[in-house]
């Protein structure tokens, strides 16, 4: 227990202390893959990038080789390798719905902040239940103020935030009964003091053409489908968008990029599997400004936060890209795994470090989320959070709003 904790508890019940908790420890690194192509032992880790390990987020390392020990410069462009716009729909869309039967009504598409509650249950039902069972016919006292600060840290909400809603609780209700409803309202409140500052839409500067966004993060973010959602955004704001495929170790991200492309008509960048990123961004640029782009978003092979060599490409690829406009990119998107809990906050940090990020994109909330998380990310680096995304249909990223996040988190629901 931190000292600012014990002294307010000592001030609250008359300097009586409730007995230490041990501190909760973080998770490790992601589990590696299995199956045909996946790696053996990856490289020794060095200590610069400790290794973390999240809970149930797979380890698609083996889909990178292992980057070239050195990086040599300057980047030359790769040769023999015409922009690629796509001008037909490819026959397979992973993402298309069958078409409903003849004389069938199609279901009515629930609201946002349906699909967001449900999405945050497992943060929600965790807290409510816990909360029902505290506060129903319970007088306030110091073991249910520890008991709810456990349940609050245990939600990943981090401990600032968790002291913030015990304190707010407890003010006047020393020795008295509090409704369940009561304590999800403050909450509910308390979680949104925390994220509406971060609450930021994500802006594109006029004054750049192209406006760059780098969107970066650890294999299975959902990295490429949040780029395919953006463009689909930008491209109905009448902004011409140019994708790149800058994930050239799966042949799989590359084709799922050409369908968000033929989805929206934004030309890709695309080269074979293998090719060099760095020369491929850098052809991506000069084609962007060719074609008079007003944005470029550009894909990155995922990388797990604690391989140095991998983390030494993409400062590479941002190299490069300043080469061409020493203010670019203008924006870097680091896409976060809701299901990941306290690891995301291990990647906001090196990412920061390595790439610059200057936003944030939750995803993958689709009832399996430790979404409190992302409270616990806000108060400590207070970066912008543009969108959260729900599912992997085209209009289930949206942009991210404080209050129905923390009504979803507290399981208040304020729309029908």
């Amino acid at each position: 227990m931190s000292e600012q904790k014990r002294g307010f508890l000592g001030r609250l019940f008359g300097g009586r202390e409730a007995p230490p908790r041990p501190e909760t420890p973080e998770t490790g690194a992601p589990l590696p893959e299995t199956g045909a192509g996946a790696e053996a032992a990856p490289e020794a880790v060095p200590e610069a990038f400790p290794e973390v390990r999240p809970d149930g987020l797979p380890d698609a390392a083996a889909d990178e080789p292992a980057a070239d020990a050195a990086v040599e410069e300057p980047v030359e462009p790769l040769a023999e390798a015409p922009v690629e716009a796509l001008a037909e729909e490819p026959a397979e869309d992973p993402e298309t719905q069958p078409e409903p039967e003849a004389g069938s009504e199609p279901a009515p598409r629930r609201s946002w902040l349906s699909r967001l509650t449900a999405g945050l249950s497992r943060s929600s039902a965790s807290l409510t239940g816990g909360i029902s069972s505290l506060f129903t016919k319970r007088k306030l006292d110091a073991a249910t103020l520890e008991e709810l600060e456990d349940l609050l840290i245990q939600a990943d909400l981090g401990v600032e935030t968790a002291m913030a809603i015990t304190e707010r609780i407890a003010e006047g209700r020393f020795n008295k009964q509090i409704s369940p409803d009561e304590v999800r309202r403050i909450l509910a409140e308390e979680v949104t003091k925390v994220l509406a500052p971060v609450a930021r839409p994500l802006v594109v500067e006029t004054g750049h053409k192209p406006h760059v966004v780098l969107v970066v993060g650890v294999n299975g973010t959902g990295k490429t489908t949040t780029i395919g959602k953006l463009a689909a955004k930008l491209t109905a704001e009448g902004r011409k968008v140019m994708l790149a495929a800058g994930d050239t170790f799966r042949a799989a991200a590359v084709e799922q990029l050409k369908i968000w492309g033929a989805r929206t008509g934004a030309p890709v960048i695309a080269r074979d599997t293998g090719a060099d990123a760095a020369g491929l961004v850098f052809d991506a640029m000069q084609a962007a400004r060719a074609a008079g782009s007003d944005v470029l978003l550009i894909d990155t092979a995922g990388r797990l936060q604690n391989r140095a060599e991998l983390m030494a490409e993409l400062e590479k690829v941002v190299r490069v890209i300043r080469k061409h406009d020493p203010s670019a990119p203008h924006s870097v998107l680091l896409t976060l795994d809701a299901t990941t809990g306290q690891n995301a906050m291990n990647q906001v940090e090196i990412f920061g470090r390595t790439a610059g990020v200057t936003g944030l994109v939750m995803t993958k909330l689709d009832g399996t989320a430790r979404g409190g998380i992302l409270v616990a990310i806000a108060a400590k680096h207070a970066l912008p959070v543009h969108f959260i995304g729900v599912g992997e249909g085209i209009d289930d990223l949206e942009p991210f709003t404080a209050e129905e996040f923390a009504s979803a988190i507290a399981g208040k629901e304020t729309e029908s």
